[in-house]
């Protein structure tokens, strides 16, 4: 049993490297293309204002926030926050992320059912995040089985929210793009550097669900283990 509990973390390790190759990634193409202007010299919360004005959304703020790619929507305060090294940025990865952003709002107005639905169960996940491995700990210490298998149930609720968060930043992303190119915001090579700048952020939603799920399966294994 020790040998296979070893041998287990094994899952843990992949996804952790998954994880962190695609935060590398994310870092390391944004900062490319952070250093490419685009050639309407348009701000990031310029375009930003300007796509949401195009779609109607004129009740929706946007703020600044400290950080960087910290950048996200808020449909509750209906806010879009972009992060210190976006907002008041020429850059064409500046622009894709606060397009991208966009795209939440939008999705946001139009009632997308993904983005609604994850909204919905953000209070239940939460809980399981929270819940989970304190419950599969006192699982373990006490050998309550039926304690393990709860808090794998309440760990099963966070890779179920990273799945459904994946149609919801992949559509955001493909609106993003869409209304860029169709608004003339950015031309050829402009559109196709933010593309690859939403590309690698979309890659670290997919290596943190891969992760999750490993984490689940070593989790499931070492429950039938024992």
């Amino acid at each position: 049993m020790t040998g296979f509990y070893y041998a287990s973390y094994g899952l843990v390790i992949i996804g952790a490297l998954i994880s962190i190759i695609a935060s590398w990634n994310v870092k390391r193409t944004y900062k490319k293309y952070s250093s490419y202007g685009n050639l309407r010299g348009i701000r990031a919360e310029q375009v930003a204002q300007a796509i949401l004005s195009s779609a109607g959304i004129y009740d929706v703020r946007i703020e600044r926030v400290l950080g960087s790619l910290t950048d996200h929507y808020s449909p509750r305060e209906k806010v879009l926050r972009l992060s210190d090294s976006v907002y008041g940025s020429t850059s064409v990865a500046a622009i894709g992320v606060a397009a991208h952003e966009c795209g939440h709002a939008i999705q946001h107005a139009k009632g997308y059912v993904p983005l609604a639905f994850r909204s919905a169960v953000i209070p239940v996940v939460n809980i399981g995040s929270t819940l989970s491995w304190p419950v599969i700990l006192l699982g373990l210490i006490f050998g309550w089985t039926g304690l393990i298998d709860v808090g794998i149930i309440l760990f099963s609720l966070v890779v179920l929210f990273q799945f459904i968060t994946l149609p919801v930043e992949f559509n955001a992303s493909g609106r993003a793009l869409s209304i860029l190119r169709e608004r003339n915001i950015l031309y050829g090579q402009e559109l196709d550097a933010s593309r690859k700048v939403l590309i690698a952020a979309a890659l670290t939603y997919v290596a943190a669900l891969v992760s999750s799920i490993l984490q689940l399966l070593r989790l499931v294994l070492l429950r039938r283990r024992r």
